[in-house]
Order: structure tokens, then sequence, then C-alpha cells
């Protein structure tokens, strides 16, 4: 029989493979980033960003856009991260996490981020034929264990009726597909996915299932279409195109006034911070704020850490010239009342390092 030594020697041992094991799991548990949104037809969320990320404070979108007008005025973070629409651990039972009437936001995913997006409504549709190409951007470059696209049955009408899982049927489905086989693209890979949907007319939404491969994390999107519409005969996201969002309102420099160097309480100030990140980039959101006085126009300088570089920006004009990064305003959000706020936001290749942004306004 062991002494009373041993049996504490043993216990101590355990005690301390326990504790190992125990730090493994987590480190193997610890989630990396993965991002990507279908991009035609757009979900809507991506839709939105995309028509106007660049101009998102215009009023006509009351009246020209309302279902987009709606999501921004709940959440403009759904649009800015048009990319992070995903649940993690869901081990593939899609029907049991997300209820009926959630399945666009992914079952109020993010802290409700994205519940906008369920709202019932006459979101703008695309106009697509039967057979149509699903296009899928993957920013982090991780593949998929599997992706899944359901269109909504005949006779379902997504202007009145919540979306559920009985109104989809699966129309296509492809396997493994690591990130080697997409297509490379600007700011990741892609892929086209031929679907066939026949016996539609009218209005549909298109659902998407993305199982991405490098840990149980699946993204959720919903498209809205028409059948039998006139359909683009040049679509604006295919695999040669750059997947990159595209702000439809980039302005020069020169349409923005020079600020002059003053900041602070009388200028403007201004905070950073990083929105999201993944393998090899990140995303960074930034927010100015007047002073004690109305502003005409701002500037942000920040040092970029060592090895990174700006892909792409919106609602600012971000320059390089080194490791110095500027940003001028855009011709709709330079003007801010005292004490009143505006943001852009940037994607930059490397990992996110400590930045302190400065400001300077045009009073």
């Amino acid at each position: 029989m062991p002494s009373a030594l041993s049996r504490n020697l043993l216990l101590r041992a355990l005690a301390v493979l326990a504790a190992a094991i125990v730090a493994v799991t987590a480190a193997w548990a610890v989630p990396a980033q993965a991002h990507g949104n279908i991009q035609d037809p757009p979900s809507r969320n991506f839709r939105c960003w995309e028509r106007w990320g660049g101009e998102f404070q215009n009023p006509a979108m009351a009246t020209e856009d309302p279902m987009c007008w709606q999501a921004w005025q709940a959440d403009p973070n759904a649009m800015w991260n048009w990319n992070g629409l995903f649940r993690e651990g869901v081990a593939g039972n899609h029907q049991g996490a997300i209820p009926d009437g959630q399945l666009c936001s992914a079952g109020r995913s993010n802290s409700g981020r994205y519940n906008a997006l369920d709202t019932v409504g006459n979101w703008h549709a695309e106009n697509v034929s039967n057979d149509f190409t699903a296009h899928v951007f993957d920013q982090a470059s991780h593949g998929a264990d599997y992706i899944r696209v359901y269109v909504t049955k005949q006779g379902y009408d997504p202007v009145t009726q919540p979306l559920g899982w009985g109104n989809l049927e699966l129309v296509k489905e492809i396997g493994d597909t690591p990130a080697s086989q997409w297509d490379q693209v600007a700011g990741g890979v892609a892929l086209d996915i031929p679907v066939s949907a026949p016996g539609r007319t009218g209005r549909h939404v298109v659902y998407t299932i993305w199982q991405a491969s490098h840990l149980d994390q699946s993204y959720y999107w919903c498209s809205d279409v028409n059948f039998g519409g006139v359909v683009n005969p040049t679509p604006t996201a295919t695999a040669t195109s750059s997947p990159s969002p595209r702000p439809s309102a980039t302005v020069s420099p020169t349409s923005s006034p020079a600020p002059s160097p003053t900041g602070g309480a009388e200028g403007c100030s201004v905070t950073y911070s990083t929105a999201s990140t993944w393998s090899g980039g990140y995303q960074g959101d930034v927010k100015v704020t007047a002073g004690s006085a109305a502003i005409k126009g701002w500037r942000v300088t920040w040092t970029l850490p060592s090895g990174q570089a700006i892909s792409q920006s919106w609602n600012a004009t971000v320059t390089t010239s080194g490791t110095t990064a500027t940003a001028t305003n855009a011709a709709y959000n330079g003007a801010l009342n005292a004490g009143a706020s505006t943001s852009f936001g940037f994607i930059a290749g490397g990992t996110p390092g400590a930045i302190t942004p400065s400001c300077t306004a045009t009073i």
C-alpha cells in the first residue's frame, strides 16, 4: 500500500496534469475570427451598406429605401459589420438554434445587433432568373465545411410574412471546399455557386448558410430577390470584381476644407476602437466629436503599426504616407454642431496595435 507521502505526491501530480489540460483546452477554445457575406444576390445588411454606407445620413433614404432606413436607425453597426453575422457552437442544429421569424438575424445574434434584418417589409429585391449564381465572399480565407442555399417556396410573401424554416426549400449544397479552391480576389477569396430555383416567380428570399471551416462558426444571410424581373446583364459582384465594399460617396480631399491646427475642446476629439480582427487583418472604427463650438471640417491622423497597410475605408478619404495615415471628412459629414459626432472606418492588413489618433478641425 502506498505511503501517505506517495499518495500526496500522486495527487499533486494529477492536479498539475489537470491544470495543464485545462490550459491547453482554453487555448484551443479561443475563437478565431472569420468574416464574409453573400454579395450577389446581396444580403440585406451588405446591400444597405453598399448602397448607403457613403451617405447613411442622407434623409432621402427614409423614403427611397425605408427598410434600410429602419435598419440604420436601429443599429448602424449591423451595416458597418456586414461581414460578422454569425453564431458559434451551433453544431449543425441550425433550426434548433434559430427560431422562426429570426432567421435573418441568426437568432438575434451579436447581442441583437442584427435584429432589424428580421423586420418584415418591402426590402429592395434584386432581379434574378430561376438559374442564378450566388457569389460568396470570404474575407478571412477560411473556406467552408459546407454552404447551403435555400429559396422560399412559391406562395410565400416576404413583404407581409416573417421568414420561418417551413417557408424554405434547400436548392443547393456544396460540401467541404477549402479556401485554396476559391477564387483569389482583392481582400480575400470568393466562390460562385450555380443555383437553380424552378417554379418561382415574383418576390422571394434566398437564405444562405455558410459553415466556416476553421471552427464551429455558422453565417446566415437573407437576400431579397425578384424572380422574373429584368435581370442586370452585368452584375456588380462577380468573381473577377473586387468583393470589397464600394462606398458610393468617396470624395477627393480637395472637396473638404483644409483643417486648421486646432483641436481639443474647441476643435474636435477622436476615439478609436478595433471592431473586429481576423487572420491577416482587422477593421478599425473611428469616432470624431466636435468640441464646444461647431466645426466646418475635420482631419484625423495616426501612426500605423509596422507592416500595416490600409486597403479600404468609408465615410472619409484616407491616405497614407509612410507610416502616417490621414483621414479627411467626406463632403456630407465634415460640418458638425457643437458636441455632435460622426464616424468612419477602415480595413487594414496586419495585426492591430496601439493606435492613438489625433484630430484637427476647421472652425
